[in-house]
């Protein structure tokens, strides 16, 4: 064998001893778990959970960062754009492959920039009615309507390209239906002229739901899961409220950029998914309509993400939505 080969493999041997020690001690530092949107919002709980105890296993502080605007976008290429050592993690909700669709220059890949770590949560979005909708007691009550009355109905969203905007253009889209789309920018304004009764429906988190419909100002139609919600048990889901649609559950989840080593990946799932096993902290996501995911892998939580891409780029081609 050529000498200078020889003394390649050498070098390289060496390489790979050292890195691998390298990582082995991680982490040896704070982390920063970076939230692309304010806090209070439920990714942001999600992150603060993790960061109270993460502490606890792996030993270093863990700190949650909030960098929000545009939707979402500047937290997340900030940690496409981050080293790769684990010391810089993305806390992140569907959103991300949505926005791959709705930004003709979105500044990053949210299916090639990202090491997917752990599927954290589920969110459950209700379709809700202000209950001065006459004749729309259901979700097949409410197609019916739509129908009868093709762009008079109107439903509102927190706006362009959210996942509760999203849901209803997937839902319009299914049962070919056309309702007249008010975007707001956030919640709290839609959610006010939905009890104003100024829109008709919307698609809400759980925990935001919840409250008003417990008052009566609010209908509830059917929950956007597989599963009915824990707390309304009495409500249909979609599909058993015979609606064509497909489940529109929002998922959070932890990535790290792209060539962040495989050991770290694996030790962040591990610590991970052992965390969201814990029952406090299932109560804690209950409070906010989120459940802790089954235990699963990176890989099975980036082909969630490259099919979720694919879904919602169909919905969004359809509808001809754009967020610029």
């Amino acid at each position: 064998m050529n000498y200078q080969w020889i003394k390649k493999l050498a070098w390289m041997a060496a390489g790979m001893v050292l890195s691998g020690a390298a990582w082995a001690a991680w982490p040896e530092r704070a982390i920063t778990l970076v939230v692309p949107y304010t806090p209070g919002t439920g990714i942001d709980l999600v992150a603060r959970q993790l960061a109270a105890r993460l502490p606890k296993v792996l030993g270093q502080p863990v700190i949650v960062e909030n960098v929000p605007g545009a939707s979402g976008n500047i937290g997340s290429e900030r940690v496409a754009r981050a080293t790769p050592d684990g010391y810089t993690l993305l806390v992140q909700v569907n959103t991300l492959v949505m926005n791959k669709s709705l930004y003709k220059s979105l500044p990053y890949d949210p299916v090639n920039d990202f090491a997917p770590v752990t599927l954290t949560s589920w969110g459950t979005l209700l379709l809700v009615a202000n209950p001065s909708v006459q004749k729309a007691a259901t979700a097949q009550q409410m197609v019916a309507a739509a129908r009868a009355k093709p762009g008079q109905l109107t439903y509102g969203t927190p706006g362009v390209g959210t996942p509760h905007h999203l849901a209803m253009a997937q839902l319009l889209q299914a049962n070919g239906l056309d309702m007249l789309h008010v975007p707001y920018k956030g919640t709290a304004g839609a959610v006010t002229d939905l009890l104003g009764g100024r829109l008709d429906y919307m698609f809400l988190p759980v925990h935001v739901a919840l409250p008003h419909i417990t008052a009566g100002k609010l209908h509830a139609l059917a929950a956007g899961s597989d599963q009915r919600v824990p707390q309304l048990p009495q409500v249909p889901t979609l599909a058993e409220a015979g609606v064509q649609t497909g489940n529109v559950e929002m998922w959070y989840g932890v990535l790290a950029p792209k060539g962040t080593p495989a050991d770290i990946v694996a030790r962040l799932d591990r610590e991970i998914s052992a965390i969201l096993r814990q029952p406090d902290l299932a109560t804690a996501f209950e409070a906010q309509g989120m459940t802790p995911a089954p235990k699963g892998t990176p890989a099975a939580f980036g082909a969630l993400i490259s099919k979720d891409a694919e879904r919602w780029s169909e919905v969004v081609r359809k509808g001809k939505i754009t967020a610029e």
